[in-house]
């Protein structure tokens, strides 16, 4: 038996924490990087995948590892837990509250470089935010955590046709919305 299939008999067990830590910190950066590519926010990013990894503990009960890897159940997780996020009050709170006095940069070079950058992802990401739940999830895991479509399928249950059409559909809007928004 492998190392994670012992931690997760022993986290329905016994509870352990051993156990839990461990298998927390053989995913922890991965699904941190998963989460920080969506928000470009440290500090956002650690609550995010702390609240993953807390909700992965209160319901690894119910983890068979029958229908998906442990993995593919973790992502399934965080893509629905930024899903929500994106969604939430507190998002909608946080980018009323954001200045650019917040942001710390040594040059002006870099400044105006990070802030384009920064200027697309959340442009990127708001758009991704429009789409159908369904939709977000397809291009979150393909774009974000680099799976590949039928790692996709297999984790969503849809067919290998069905993400590969959400994906380039969501491509296309992104595209389209992004041109629209240079052109502005």
């Amino acid at each position: 038996m492998d190392l994670e299939k012992k931690w997760i008999r022993e986290i329905k067990r016994n509870a352990s924490s051993d156990a839990a830590n461990q298998l927390i910190s053989k995913y922890y950066k991965e699904i941190y990087g998963f989460v920080y590519k969506q928000t470009t926010d440290t500090e956002l990013s650690l609550d995010l995948t702390q609240e993953i990894f807390i909700s992965v503990l209160r319901s690894i009960r119910h983890f068979e590892g029958r229908n998906a890897t442990f993995r593919t159940w973790l992502y399934q997780i965080a893509s629905n837990r930024v899903v929500d996020f994106y969604r939430s009050k507190q998002y909608k709170m946080r980018r009323l509250s954001e200045t650019i006095e917040e942001i710390k940069l040594s040059d002006q070079e870099d400044m105006m470089l990070s802030l384009e950058y920064k200027e697309d992802i959340e442009k990127i990401t708001s758009i991704i935010n429009t789409l159908e739940a369904s939709y977000q999830k397809v291009i979150r895991l393909k774009l974000f955590g680099d799976y590949r479509f039928n790692e996709i399928a297999e984790m969503e249950q849809i067919p290998l046709s069905t993400v590969k059409t959400r994906y380039y559909a969501s491509l296309k809007l992104i595209k389209k919305e992004m041109k629209v928004h240079r052109d502005e």
